[in-house]
């Protein structure tokens, strides 16, 4: 039962607190003692109370407390309104961990009530059958029988049969059948008698009177709880005396071991389980003939709720996520409810409550608590428990500012903010929040970034959708307060799809159409016109009808009879219209044929359809049958299935589960075919039902499994309780839970009452299930029970290391997940060395959570090489290390931060003015030759462009790859310079006064510039008092959109958990090979008061001459 499952459950996965016993269901009689058990195992001291319909019932002289903390009620009342001692009750037990509330337990109060079915009175013929019924209300449920002339019946006889259901059957009757019959109903409480109904018989007919079987009393559709009793009644009359078969409309045989014929024909299926829900046929047939009719009944077996994924115990820091799972099963199917130390968790902007989970976003100190998870349907409830447990952390950053959203498209926002006020350079991460604002618990969504842009594109949005968003910055030990919510919306589209239409005719002359209004994802915002449009199937013109967007249907009139007719739609918003509809065709019918029917369909399981059909009296005289057609949704349309005038239901069988099928029917005459009814219907997914043989011999029971390893599966049984001396052999059923592919599950021989499953998946949840073969005959399938193997130790590293240095003695590493499935993580160990260290095999060892992909490296010495390398880690064992990954740390970098300036130093200005001087040695030299030649003399005009005064000069050497990374890499600093392209292909960056001189004193030939050549500059020492903006020389800083920065949209996840793509973490500093912007901003900053001389030189190729223009 439910209770020691839950139990077991808590024993095992929590020990702060749980039920060791809980209230159980309980019915008594007025002004009897009850005792409702509660008792609670944990930490002391233990505080028990007890709920009636969620309030807290106080104690009195009647009702109070137990030493055990079991609730007594000396004597129950059953006064009307809340003084009724009847209800749901609860226990709820708290100390200082939290609180947890049992299961629902129902008090009822024994009680019959009057009939609201009496017998009534009857005429039958002599031999024919007579029936009497009545119905009543009691708890428990009473005990009914029969008395004819005030003296009871027996239960059953070879003549009368007595259902449980208060149906009294007397088949072959008799004149001493004649007399007054009445009900009696009894159980604890009390006896109930109905008013008496009299059988009159009369004289029969002759035996030579011939008549086909009739079904006077038909099986109904039952729903019965699971391990109850269903009872199918079927009761024929005919000459001669019918015989009544029972089936099932699956053709699968019907379970013989649970079931038995009561009387003449009715069927009881004791103990029912969810195998024997379905639809079963009760047939009456006339013995040596063909000559049968037909009654159908669904059974639908109710179950309580039962668990199949419990939530866990969680450890999260503060700021971080949460997330319980909770699965549970039963029919109905069961509600959800989420608890806080015995309360109802109610969503709010941080806990969000959807598909059977609960999120807790941006943790605080008061989540900590006992949470449970509460599922519940009309047949009972069960409950479940995890405990949250918040760990602090200290020095957080403050919340991302100024948080702002832009509509970008009909599917994309852009989000920027500002970052933190406080521990801003302590961020290593943001994470992006958002979720639909419109309705209740809708999920949330995270995406997280690197710490190098405060902006991001959120492209995966709904169209014409309201959206929240809220933005966290994360550090190493934690994360900071979520920012301000901001809300946007996305812009409308046009429709995905078309409706889908339905026709049927009223007449010859006019279609009446109809269609469902698209929902919102396929809408894409409010649709506000459709367009019809048809045409006969021999003609090309299309006739268009433009309908308003409220409308779901349309009559189209003064058609032409017996005419094929195309018809579409397509649907629209205020963007435009969207996709139109396939051609769907209809005939208009003849004239003087009957109307459409009225068509019903319902969905009797996952492969049946029952089909039901009536037409208008009026219509109904000149009939001579109906034809059905139906078809799967893109399929050909089938021949139809003809039906007499007389018959007005059909069940489609044999149809696949989850697809979408159209049925038509029509009526016909000796004029033709009637106007056709049009109808779609989707069938919905299988419940599996087990095979069983007849007779089958009982299943193995208390199946238990136990896992061995990542990769086996220890499975152990019993054998049923039966006498056979003939070997016994099982089969073993394995497969994967929720597994698709039939094909794939594994099937296992043995004569053994246990069996070692090998070569399973690590990691995976697998289900089992025996069965037992007896000679030819094979038993239904035992219970299934679930077991998982246990993860393996990973076999790869890490992926994706990246080691980058953000200060001069600080370096991140960060890694991702290895390439593997169902391997989880729950360690990752860092190991890292100088060159020196490496060598001699001594290295520095960190371990993070598995959570966790970033870590730290800190105290790193100048001008030392180091290895970084990182395994993962599970508690199956540890997997190999990564390759080393290598880091320099400069000793001393040239360009380099100090007090947001940069300085260049003494190595670097050697090394540039040995280089500067080479290179105007080469310049004066190549300038001589040139004009000793005298070749090629070309004007040369100047291009004067104002820029500010400055007293240094520039200069740097570069070397082009290309014409664009030439403009990208060249520097002009806001001094006095000039800039000129002189022959022998190089840069020449000066003062404008040393240019103006050199220029005079030299005749220069100009070359083309070709990919590959040298550029040279040069910088005189830079003055002390003068230092270089900062700005100017690494270009105008600005945040770039991220969205290549992430792996897009998901699930929130836990926290300490993020997402890196190859862009997202980039050296935050600049380092000796950061390239720096070009001087023609593409913002069209100018500069001011200085010069720049431009040589126009003739070009043999489009490089240099492109070169020229950007200069």
């Amino acid at each position: 039962s439910a209770p020691p499952l839950t139990a077991f459950h808590s024993v095992l996965c929590f020990s702060e607190l749980f039920f060791i016993k809980e209230p159980l269901d309980v019915t008594v009689m007025r002004k009897e003692a009850a005792i409702l058990d509660c008792q609670a195992h944990g930490e002391a001291p233990i505080d028990v109370k007890w709920l009636k319909s969620g309030v807290q019932i106080a104690e009195n002289e009647r009702v109070y407390l137990l030493s055990n903390g079991s609730l007594f009620i000396s004597e129950v009342e059953s006064r009307r309104g809340d003084k009724s001692d009847e209800g749901f009750y609860q226990c709820l037990a708290q100390n200082k961990y939290g609180a947890i509330l049992s299961q629902k337990a129902h008090l009822t109060i024994a009680s019959i009530s009057s009939f609201s079915v009496q017998p009534t009175s009857i005429v039958a013929t002599e031999g024919s059958v007579a029936r009497f019924s009545c119905k009543t209300v009691a708890h428990p449920p009473p005990i009914i029988t029969w008395e004819f002339n005030r003296v009871t019946l027996p239960l059953a006889t070879e003549r009368i049969t007595v259902l449980p259901s208060g149906v009294l059957q007397i088949q072959g009757v008799q004149q001493a059948d004649a007399g007054n019959y009445r009900c009696v109903a009894t159980n604890i409480a009390s006896r109930r008698r109905s008013t008496e109904a009299t059988l009159t018989v009369t004289p029969g007919v002759l035996a030579s009177s011939l008549f086909r079987p009739r079904i006077i009393a038909s099986p109904q559709n039952i729903s019965v709880s699971l391990h109850q009793t269903a009872i199918l009644e079927c009761m024929a009359t005919g000459n001669p005396r019918p015989i009544i078969s029972w089936s099932r409309a699956d053709s699968k045989p019907i379970d013989v071991y649970n079931t038995k014929v009561l009387g003449n024909g009715n069927l009881i299926i004791t103990d029912i389980k969810p195998q024997h829900g379905g639809v079963y046929l009760c047939r009456a047939t006339t013995p040596g003939t063909r000559n049968y009719t037909m009654a159908s009944a669904n059974v639908t077996v109710l179950a309580p709720p039962s668990l199949v994924e419990w939530p866990e115990s969680l450890t999260r820091p503060r700021a971080g996520t949460a997330r319980f799972v909770c699965h549970a099963e039963g029919n109905p199917t069961p509600r959800i409810t989420w608890l806080k130390n015995g309360e109802k968790v109610h969503s709010n902007g941080r806990i969000k409550m959807y598909n059977s989970k609960l999120v807790i976003n941006q943790i605080i100190p008061e989540d900590d608590a006992i949470y449970q998870c509460q599922a519940e349907n009309e047949q009972g409830s069960v409950l479940t428990m995890a405990r949250l447990i918040v760990v602090m952390s200290e020095d957080r950053p403050s919340a991302p500012r100024n948080i702002r959203a832009d509509t970008v498209s009909s599917s994309a926002i852009l989000l920027a903010w500002e970052r933190p006020l406080y521990n801003s350079d302590k961020v290593i991460a943001y994470s992006v929040h958002y979720m639909k604002a419109e309705g209740l618990n809708n999920e949330e969504y995270q995406i997280v970034i690197g710490n190098d842009t405060t902006r991001y594109i959120i492209d995966d949005l709904e169209p014409a959708h309201n959206y929240t968003f809220y933005v966290v910055a994360y550090m190493p030990m934690g994360a900071s307060r979520m920012s301000d919510n901001v809300f946007q919306h996305t812009l409308e589209d046009v429709p995905l799809r078309a409706p889908e239409l339905s026709l049927t005719s009223r007449s010859p002359t006019d279609i009446q159409v109809s269609w469902q209004p698209l929902p919102d994802k396929l809408s894409r915002g409010r649709v506000c016109s459709y367009r019809l449009s048809y045409r006969t199937s021999s003609d090309s013109a299309v006739s268009q009808i433009e309908l308003p967007g409220e409308k779901t249907q349309h009559l189209l009139e003064n058609l032409q009879p017996d005419t094929i007719y195309l018809l579409r739609i397509v649907a629209a918003t205020s963007v435009g219209w969207g996709e139109q509809s396939a051609w769907t065709s209809h005939r208009t019918p003849k004239a003087s044929v009957p109307l459409a029917p009225e068509l019903h369909l319902e969905s009797l399981n996952c492969t049946t359809i029952l089909v039901h059909w009536q037409l208008a009296p009026r219509n109904s005289a000149n009939v001579r049958g109906y034809k059905l057609f139906y078809h799967e949704e893109s399929q050909p349309e089938s021949t139809p299935v003809q039906f007499h005038a007389s018959d007005n239901k059909h069940t489609i069988g044999g149809l696949d589960p989850r697809k979408k099928y159209h049925v038509k029917i029509l009526a016909y005459n000796v004029v033709g075919d009637g106007y056709q009814a049009d109808q779609t219907i989707s069938t919905p997914g299988c419940v599996s039902v087990r095979d069983r043989l007849v007779p089958p011999p009982p299943p193995p029971h208390n199946v238990y499994a136990k896992t061995n390893s990542s990769t086996t599966v220890f499975l152990h049984w019993s054998r049923p309780a039966f006498t056979s001396s003939h070997a016994v052999n099982y089969t073993v059923r394995c497969n994967p839970v929720g597994l698709q592919n039939a094909s794939l599950v594994l099937y296992l021989q043995t004569s053994e009452q246990r069996l070692l499953v090998r070569d399973l998946e690590p990691n995976t949840k697998y289900e089992f299930a025996v069965r037992l073969h007896l000679d030819q005959l094979s038993s239904p399938w035992s219970p299934v029970v679930y077991q998982s193997t246990f993860p393996k130790a990973p076999t790869r590293p890490p992926s994706n290391i990246k080691v980058t240095l953000i200060e001069e003695d600080t370096a991140l590493v960060s890694w991702k997940l290895p390439d593997e499935l169902n391997i989880p993580v729950t360690r990752y160990t860092i190991l890292y060395a100088s060159r020196n260290d490496w060598i001699a095999g001594e290295w520095q060892v960190m371990e993070r959570e598995g959570t966790i992909t970033m870590a730290l490296l800190e105290n790193l010495k100048p001008g030392q090489i180091y290895f970084v390398k990182v395994s993962a880690s599970n508690d199956m064992g540890d997997g190999p290390f990564s390759h080393a990954v290598e880091l320099t740390v400069r000793e001393g970098l040239p360009l380099a931060f100090s007090d947001n300036f940069y300085h260049l130093d003494q190595k670097s200005m050697t090394g540039i003015s040995v280089g500067v001087c080479i290179a105007l040695i080469c310049i004066i030299i190549c300038a001589f030759i040139i004009i000793c030649r005298g070749k090629n003399r070309y004007l040369v005009s100047l291009s004067v462009v104002t820029m500010s005064h400055i007293n240094s000069i520039h200069f740097y050497l570069y070397r082009a790859k290309s014409q664009q990374q030439l403009s990208q890499d060249i520097e002009v600093s806001s001094m006095n310079t000039s800039l000129c392209v002189l022959s022998g292909n190089f840069l020449l960056q000066t003062n404008r006064r040393n240019f103006l001189s050199a220029l005079q004193n030299t005749r220069l030939d100009a070359a083309s510039y070709q990919h590959g050549t040298t550029v040279l500059t040069y910088e005189e020492e830079l003055s002390s008092n003068q230092p270089t903006n900062l700005q100017t020389l690494l270009g105008h800083p600005g945040d770039t959109e991220g969205s290549s920065n992430s792996e897009g949209s998901h699930a929130t996840g836990d926290s300490g958990r993020y997402s890196h793509d190859e862009t997202e973490l980039t050296n935050l500093s600049s380092g000796p090979s950061s390239h720096l912007a070009s001087p023609t901003a593409e913002d069209g900053t100018e500069f001011d008061s200085a010069q720049m001389f431009v040589l126009p030189l003739p070009q043999t190729d489009t490089s240099a001459g492109s070169l020229m223009s950007v200069c």
